[in-house]
């Protein structure tokens, strides 16, 4: 199963998501292929943000320090078997991108969505959402 987490920008909620599900999979011998990438261009090859790498850090979360903001292009929405917005607005860009091609593959992080901690600072609240929702979608995945 592959799985790729989108967000705005590609250097804060999606990269989060992508490491954390991959601890989580790794703790529950689960076999996934996660990747996380941008609705946006703005932050493109930008690393991921100080604060996401702070709580990974603080939560013994690995994560690559190499990785940079990648955008999503129409062949990941192809490629990746479920393509997760962190938020509303983010599902919609999707969409938009899918133009209904690849529609029946996007779906929305959890219901009212992430808050972007870019704007709001609280990568604590961020880290938290995106671990409960990691777990139920490993679950979700689990499952099919």
């Amino acid at each position: 199963m592959k799985v790729a987490f989108v967000c705005l920008g590609n250097i804060c909620r999606s990269p989060m998501a992508e490491f954390v599900m991959k601890q989580l999979a790794q703790d529950h011998d689960h076999h996934l292929t996660v990747v996380s990438r941008a609705t946006s261009s703005w932050e493109h090859g930008n690393p991921i943000h100080q604060g996401t790498q702070d709580t990974l850090n603080r939560y013994g979360v690995p994560y690559d320090t190499h990785k940079t903001s990648q955008q999503i292009s129409l062949a990941d929405l192809e490629d990746y078997d479920v393509v997760i917005g962190m938020d509303d607005q983010n599902v919609i860009d999707l969409k938009k991108l899918s133009a209904g091609r690849y529609d029946d593959k996007i779906f929305l992080f959890c219901d009212g969505g992430v808050p972007d901690p870019w704007y709001t600072g609280d990568f604590e609240e961020t880290y938290h959402l995106v671990t409960r929702g990691c777990q139920s979608w490993l679950d979700r995945l689990k499952n099919n």
